[in-house]
């Protein structure tokens, strides 16, 4: 039997006090709330956090300036289940003991539709001009191309202006580049938390700027509220905390939809939220990498560009990317919207170190302008997919009786293995996501994605079905056969889509549900050839 040590230091919780419980329904959520009640000796937790991201930093390196000390150590430090994967990779054939990947968002359905349409004779062109330098903001045909995309499947009230536009290699970049022309050294952005790790370096390795967390809880309050919910208080309270620590805040990062909890901001929402920045004048990024992967029909999805009206357009800056939506995060091509043409202007000078090839471009224009393959081929067949593998990943974890947020948006799940965590701390977090990568399966830990609460782990489902059932395989086996659980809930329930984005529903399951797999695999195998 797998034992996770004990641990005198439990982990920080983000509960409220119990008298903000009272009145509350218990079966909400399968325990996401009633299991947040505060021991007496427990201390308010802080509702917000001032990210330090070298506060554990060690180098020796000699060779290396202490930029370049830091930019390694990051390395090091963040990438340790990533180089495991790939140095121990699975391979159908070559390594079938390797590791699955269920960690990496990245869409692996849709290789087959992509290659052909890539393959065909309008994307093969080679002239001058795409061999010569362009214009850093991107060549104008590919901009123009990016704003009747963006206009069309944004729903844009008005066509969006191809001047507002600057493309780069990919929403990291993108990051980078913002927080580098927007911030001076050492000021911050207010971030829901958790979030994706990874802009914490985006926007501290060139711009040395900071993310202040703004901690987002399981606990449900009330019968309007579900878990991890943002609200226009709570990031008050952030700003609030940062200013108290001297910390100036000159922006607010949003992601709809949201990583790694997949939740999708209605637009009243987002208007709040656009409200409470233009109050504080603060910029606000959107990055809308998933927007076209929302495969729920019933959930409602819209971009922050369909809004009638921006409450301070020279603040808001939209960006988007081809690596989620086309799964072609190895291309590198990303986006800018911005109306204020001195951040469109700075940005795109710094596309000298960050821009695409000249080929590349081409190649994206003519995807972006081919409407009918994407809302008639790609779109409906990759939907489809999406749909049939998060259904089956979800009747297994609800056949382990593991309670679950999914939303019906991105590739991935936000599971919640609490239950396995005797003493709720996050070394016991560790040592369960290293259980996981020991039994030849990578999953990310809710640490990694400055969740409060240990035991949260995203679990990705956009991959072949073979894949997705040896991976399930294998995490069934770890937590059925090698962990502890401190309770078994008598069913499991899980966050389902309903109609509208702000109106969620708790759909109790029978823990013996199970997805009709045949079904899956005929769906999976439909278009698999290869293009060859």
């Amino acid at each position: 039997m797998f034992t996770l040590p004990q641990n005198e230091s439990g982990a920080p919780t983000t509960c409220l006090d119990p008298a903000s419980t009272q009145g509350l329904d218990s079966n909400y959520g399968d325990g996401l709330g009633r299991d947040c009640a505060r021991k007496p000796d427990q201390k308010l937790p802080k509702l917000y956090g001032v990210g330090d991201p070298i506060a554990t930093f060690s180098s020796d390196s000699s060779h290396l300036s202490s930029r370049g000390r830091i930019i390694k150590w990051f390395w090091d430090s963040a990438e340790e289940g990533y180089r495991t994967y790939h140095m121990d990779e699975y391979d159908e054939d070559k390594n079938p003991n390797g590791i699955i990947n269920l960690g990496t968002s990245e869409n692996k359905l849709c290789f087959d539709l992509l290659c052909r349409r890539l393959s065909q004779n309008d994307m093969l062109q080679v002239e001058p001009s795409l061999l010569q330098y362009p214009d850093w903001r991107g060549h104008l045909f590919l901009r123009e191309e990016v704003a009747r995309f963006l206009s069309f499947y944004c729903k844009s009230p008005a066509p969006l202006n191809p001047e507002n536009v600057v493309v780069l290699n990919g929403c990291a970049s993108l990051f980078s580049a913002l927080a580098t022309v927007l911030c001076e050294v050492g000021e911050a952005f207010l971030i829901p938390a958790p979030y994706y790790g990874a802009i914490t370096q985006h926007v501290y390795l060139y711009g040395n700027v900071r993310l202040v967390c703004v901690y987002l809880d399981s606990e449900v309050t009330d019968l309007d509220s579900h878990p991890f919910q943002l609200t226009v208080e709570k990031l008050e309270m952030a700003l609030q905390g940062a200013n108290s620590e001297g910390v100036k805040v000159k922006g607010l990062i949003l992601i709809n939809p949201q990583n790694p909890l997949g939740d999708i901001y209605s637009p009243e929402e987002l208007q709040e939220y656009l409200e409470f920045a233009k109050r504080h004048e603060l910029h606000v990024m959107v990055d809308e990498i998933y927007m076209l992967s929302v495969f729920e029909e019933l959930v409602g999805y819209r971009s922050v560009l369909s809004l009638e009206r921006l409450p301070d357009p020279q603040r808001t800056h939209v960006m988007w990317a081809a690596s989620k939506d086309f799964g072609m995060s190895g291309l590198r091509f990303g986006t800018l919207y911005t109306e204020n043409r001195d951040v469109a202007t700075a940005v795109a000078s710094l596309c000298r170190y960050h821009g695409l090839s000249g080929l590349v471009q081409y190649q994206m224009a003519q995807l972006l302008r081919d409407h009918d393959w994407i809302s008639q081929v790609y779109l409906p067949e990759n939907h489809a997919r999406l749909k049939a593998a998060h259904t089956y990943v979800s009747g297994e974890l609800r056949d382990l009786g593991i309670p679950f947020l999914s939303r019906g948006a991105g590739f991935f799940i936000w599971v919640d293995l609490r239950k396995y965590l005797p003493e709720a701390t996050f070394e016991e977090e560790m040592l369960l996501w290293h259980r996981f990568l020991d039994n030849k399966v990578l999953l990310s830990f809710g640490k990694a994605f400055e969740c409060k609460e240990p035991g949260w782990f995203r679990l990705v489902f956009s991959d072949k079905a073979h894949r997705l059932r040896l991976g399930m395989q294998r995490v069934r086996r770890v937590l059925e056969g090698k962990s502890q659980m401190a309770e078994v809930p008598p069913s499991c329930q899980t966050q389902e889509p309903r109609a509208s984005t702000d109106e969620l529903v708790i759909a109790p399951w029978p823990c013996g549900h199970r997805a009709w797999q045949p079904q899956l695999t005929w769906v999976f195998r439909a278009s698999e050839t290869v293009c060859g």
